[in-house]
């Protein structure tokens, strides 16, 4: 592939939809990353994409043969302008995991950029996208399941969710599906909104100073997104320290 010959998306493009069109033009094309699971193999990936300024986009394609095992994490702090994109094709009774996490203040603009094919039978995926907003910050999810033909005893699920920290900020989020079998199992979940007052209330009133009683829900939030990971300790800790700078 060619990638000078790329010409840049633009709006009209699904995938860029809601993108800071302006700081990816500094970054393009964006070279894509191949990944193969093998047959039968398993693996796990964590990125924790966190550049202090500027522009970050990066693109991994990953492809599991049958009955292997893939588990991504992914934990996006920015910088300014911060883009993942993964696009999995799975194969017959393979299975994929991706628990994301993204966390956004001031006025940057993060987003998760997912299309999973389940293009055999019996494949499986889960994915887990949590998005905390602060300030002006815009998250994006956009995840598309595709399954193929003849890929009957799919099972795929989507749970995404965003917690907007101050009503200046904006969450985005498209899950999506595409079934072309008849025999699947196919769920997706969306939901927008602000830290629970009752909840926080009643961990004040136990003593917890308020910013303390905040950064303890927010972790219960996103914690969902790494457990069972490889680096799970690890992410969350990077996570927990994020939301520390954000209060």
């Amino acid at each position: 592939m060619n990638l000078a010959a790329l010409s840049m998306p633009t709006k009209s493009d699904e995938a860029f939809r809601y993108a800071d069109l302006t700081a990816l033009a500094g970054v393009w094309p964006v070279e894509p990353e191949e990944i193969t699971v093998p047959a039968g193999a398993s693996e796990a990936l964590s990125i924790v994409q966190d550049a202090a300024s500027g522009a970050v986009a990066r693109q991994l394609v990953v492809t599991l043969a049958a009955d292997a095992i893939f588990d991504l994490r992914i934990l996006n702090l920015g910088g300014a302008y911060g883009r993942i994109a993964v696009d999995a094709r799975l194969g017959e009774a393979a299975q994929f995991t991706l628990g994301a996490a993204q966390l956004g203040s001031g006025d940057q603009v993060l987003e998760i950029v997912t299309q999973v094919t389940h293009a055999a039978p019996d494949a499986v995926s889960r994915q887990v996208i949590r998005s905390v907003l602060a300030g002006h910050a815009t998250g994006t999810y956009l995840g598309k399941v595709a399954v193929a033909r003849g890929s009957n005893g799919t099972d795929s699920e989507q749970s995404v969710r965003a917690m907007l920290l101050d009503r200046t900020a904006t969450a985005n989020a498209k899950p999506e599906l595409e079934i072309f079998a008849d025999d699947v199992k196919c769920a997706h979940g969306c939901a927008v909104g602000e830290l629970d007052a009752m909840g926080l209330f009643y961990l004040e009133s136990r003593g917890l100073p308020p910013e303390e009683a905040k950064k303890l829900m927010l972790q219960a939030f996103i914690a969902e997104a790494f457990s069972g990971a490889a680096e799970e300790e690890k992410l969350q800790s990077l996570a927990l320290k994020r939301l520390g700078d954000m209060l």
